[in-house]
């Protein structure tokens, strides 16, 4: 019976909501190199105090394991520098954030895409579906990333925790991308890899909540709150109808 209700909800999709960090990007070749960076401009290039503030922010200093749904694996730019703080960092909480979304839309120039990001959003588009992205990096870092991969102009909507939506997983960028395309949340897929992307999408009361493996979730950790867990975002295209109605 699960199943049918999946396959029926599947039908119904005329709409994909993308979290970018760890779906439309690998996680841990864009992101470690950064989450290291950022550690040591939070500890002021103390390696101790860094590798501390990394722990306490979820990933492991040695392995570069970030634990699924921790601060660094789910967290927006102000919340990441709000827990550095609290986990000893000197900065100023107001002027690491800021330091922080710097570096983070710098990032968008290294970040490595799962897969030809602007084939595949062209051939989502060209099926007649609308598209968006929700991250909960800052818009900029979002739009620059878009522009690199060349689908920009395949998008209807972006939104980063800046944005004025809300923050995941809370249910505002859901409906914020409703409202800018036309379409009730039961239309859309929510496509993300950690559970604060399944959280907002369940939120909100979206048609399908999608899990990818491509982030730091794992089937363990995403499994019960997602109706579908790829290894990436690619077997999105099959599980779609051929036109969006």
């Amino acid at each position: 019976m699960v199943a049918d209700i999946e396959l029926d909800a599947a039908q119904s999709i005329a709409a994909v909501l993308f979290d970018k960090d760890g779906t439309l990007l690998g996680y841990d070749a864009s992101w470690g190199p950064v989450n290291r960076e950022l550690a040591t401009i939070a500890a002021n290039g103390d390696p101790v105090l860094a590798d501390r503030l990394l722990s306490a922010c979820g990933m492991d200093p040695v392995t570069g394991h970030v634990v699924p749904d921790s601060l660094l694996a789910a967290g927006n730019t102000a919340e990441i520098a709000a827990g550095l703080v609290a986990a000893g960092s000197p900065c100023d909480v107001g002027e690491l954030t800021a330091r922080l979304d710097r570096l983070f839309t710098e990032a968008a120039d290294k970040s490595v895409p799962v897969t030809d990001l602007k084939a595949f959003f062209a051939r989502l588009k060209a099926r007649g579906y609308k598209l968006g992205i929700a991250s909960s990096d800052n818009e900029n870092s979002i739009r620059q990333t878009a522009i690199r991969f060349g689908f920009e102009k395949d998008l209807d909507f972006v939104a980063g925790y800046d944005s004025g939506y809300g923050t995941k997983p809370q249910p505002g960028m859901v409906l914020g991308f409703c409202e800018a395309i036309g379409f009730p949340p039961e239309r859309v897929a929510v496509v993300g890899d950690n559970n604060h992307d399944l959280h907002m999408a369940k939120s909100a009361g979206a048609g399908l909540r999608i899990a990818v493996l491509t982030g730091t979730g794992s089937r363990e950790s995403l499994g019960a709150d997602a109706d579908y867990c790829f290894d990436d975002i690619t077997a999105l295209e099959a599980l779609l109808p051929e036109r969006a109605l």
